[in-house]
């Protein structure tokens, strides 16, 4: 629970605030853009919520705070904003809420198919998520990104006894026992409508899953930048190779999508084309960084 007395003094006067525990994932600012804003390393409520939706908002990126860092000196109650995850993002897409402190607040998400549904890295393993999940119908399947975002990996899949898959590169002794390695450089069908593309650069076995053409589960490979107005990579969380990074993003190229949806960062939608031409861009500008780097 976030501490009154651990107040940032940053917050506007008023009911909600963030505390000194924040470790900055942005997660609240997406969510709730209107309440919470950053102060450089750390986020701050820079306007109380002024209406009722604004309020669920709040409360709802108070539920997914993977530091439980937000708090109410009223101690309202978060029960309908708990009971709003996993929430619907399109079509059969939902993103899950409920962030880990273990994967550094990583966003996480479900796909819900006929044929078994996906779950996208890992939230936290909080029972009213869990209870919403099994209400969706369960997970078959999880695909995690990398090594970085895979908190109760294990006690989700041992709950719905789904398949974990993963590319070989990034397991290590806390991801031993994994039901279904990747091994190769090359993309992977790994079910009619999914394709797991591997794309070394922020970890040696990142992997990003493309869904139906239309969805790319990006990790922390790429993501959508505010302040660029554009997709983003950045070379100070690259904790494997740039160069490589920027020969994953070239790969991308091959494919389309219409959704980024990443781990850390903002998600984005656009036709297919023009995410096709950010793409480009994002390229050209990482091999001017690294041409400006040497």
């Amino acid at each position: 629970m976030a501490l009154p007395e651990l107040r940032l003094a940053e917050n506007v006067a008023g009911d909600f605030y963030v505390d000194s525990t924040c470790i900055d994932c942005d997660l609240c600012r997406q969510i709730a853009p209107e309440t919470f804003s950053d102060i450089g390393d750390q986020s701050v409520v820079h306007h109380q919520p002024a209406n009722v939706d604004q309020e669920f908002a709040a409360l709802k990126a108070l539920v997914t705070c993977p530091t439980a860092s937000i708090g109410t000196i009223s101690h309202r109650s978060a029960k309908a904003a708990v009971t709003a995850y996993p929430e619907l993002i399109a079509d059969n897409v939902y993103f899950c809420g409920f962030a880990s402190e273990a994967s550094y607040g990583a966003s996480s998400y479900l796909i819900v198919r006929p044929q078994g549904n996906v779950l996208v890295d890992s939230p936290r393993f909080a029972a009213p998520l869990v209870k919403g999940v099994e209400k969706l119908g369960g997970v078959r399947l999880m695909f995690l990104t990398h090594r970085d975002d895979v908190a109760d990996h294990q006690k989700w899949a041992g709950h719905f006894n789904a398949e974990r898959v993963m590319h070989r590169d990034d397991i290590g002794r806390s991801l031993i026992g994994i039901e279904r390695v990747l091994t190769r450089r090359e993309s992977v069908q790994i079910d009619e409508d999914l394709v797991a593309i591997p794309t070394p650069g922020h970890t040696r076995g990142h992997t990003v899953l493309l869904y139906r053409d239309r969805y790319l589960f990006s990790g922390d490979h790429v993501w959508w930048s505010p302040a660029y107005k554009s997709l983003h990579a950045s070379e100070n969380v690259c904790w494997y190779s740039w160069p490589e990074q920027i020969r994953s993003m070239e790969l991308l190229l091959d494919y389309q999508f219409e959704w980024v949806l990443p781990g850390h960062g903002r998600r984005v939608h656009l036709s297919s084309s023009l995410m096709h031409e950010q793409l480009e861009q994002c390229v050209t500008r990482m091999k001017q960084r690294s041409r400006a780097a040497s």
